[in-house]
């Protein structure tokens, strides 16, 4: 497909998106799902607005966490649309992909309100039908009171006891900084990885004009949030090296492998051996999720 055909089925997936949205029926929402993936951002921008109009319709939560990744889309404008989309749904699943996009320090400031607002509503409107009876900590099994059930909840949606959600927020924090620390590689595209096969990954990926995210969070389900090593938006892949060789991070790979394929995510999983044969790994991989033609005009878009 040349460019002039993919400008004109972009503009046409975006009327089907407008259409769709402008109709209301739940019927539309697996296919809005999907057009909230296109390639063109014009589309993923439409898809997103639309699905925020069929937020009172039954399953419209099921696209909470397609929304949540476009809050994180390399278009601001994207951004916007699915930010505004979520603090209409009102789910609380929401509020993680929310908060992130409201701490952004580069967003721009008509997203920075769009977040702020969605928060507002969903935990106004949560607080309201919240039920504050006493609950076991998920970690120590002690009974929490009101006050620490509502802010671990809005935390990091589990019930702790205040000494565990101290707890629980020093683990993450020093994870987090754990693995800032181990990035001390710097690709070609100057952004900044941990090992040297990420590296080469991220360089051949950059070498065809992939767009990617590396080590970012997303909500892949509900309260469970994963860090998978590169994300391509444009094709909705999420891309894993599998570099080490210890039993336990074997079991923490199998267990991750695991929840991709439960929630029907598009996953390549790549090991060293294949770091010497990435055209054939990745590209097969490409041709196998039937995303040839795309890479490769990305790539030949890159060269022009």
């Amino acid at each position: 497909m040349n460019r002039r055909q993919q400008q004109a089925d972009a503009e046409r997936c975006r009327h089907r998106a407008v259409e769709l949205g402008d109709a209301g029926a739940p019927a539309a929402l697996a296919e809005l799902g999907e057009l909230a993936r296109h390639p063109q951002a014009t589309v993923r921008r439409a898809a997103a607005s639309a699905l925020g109009k069929l937020a009172p319709c039954p399953g419209i939560g099921e696209y909470v966490p397609v929304l949540c990744e476009l809050t994180r889309d390399q278009h601001p404008q994207v951004r916007q649309y699915a930010l505004i989309a979520l603090g209409r749904i009102g789910d609380e699943s929401a509020l993680p992909a929310l908060r992130d996009a409201a701490q952004r320090p580069a967003e721009h400031e008509y997203n920075l309100g769009a977040a702020l607002r969605a928060i507002e509503s969903i935990e106004r409107a949560a607080a309201a039908r919240r039920d504050f009876s006493a609950a076991a900590c998920s970690r120590c099994g002690k009974t929490t009171t009101p006050a620490e059930r509502d802010i671990s909840e809005r935390q990091f949606q589990r019930v702790y006891c205040d000494a565990c959600f101290n707890a629980v927020f020093i683990e993450r924090r020093n994870f987090d900084m754990k693995v800032e620390n181990h990035k001390t590689i710097l690709t070609a595209d100057r952004t900044v990885v941990q090992s040297k096969g990420e590296k080469q990954i991220a360089d051949w990926l950059a070498a065809r004009g992939i767009p990617y995210r590396y080590d970012d969070k997303f909500q892949i389900i509900q309260g469970f949030a994963v860090r998978p090593d590169f994300y391509l938006p444009p094709f909705d892949v999420y891309v894993e090296y599998w570099g080490m060789d210890s039993t336990d991070y074997k079991i923490g790979m199998l267990l991750k492998q695991k929840l991709y394929q439960q929630q029907g995510r598009k996953l390549i999983s790549l090991y060293p051996d294949d770091l010497a044969r990435l055209d054939k790994a990745l590209g097969g991989a490409f041709e196998r999720l039937g995303f040839g033609s795309e890479a490769g005009l990305m790539a030949e878009e890159e060269a022009s």
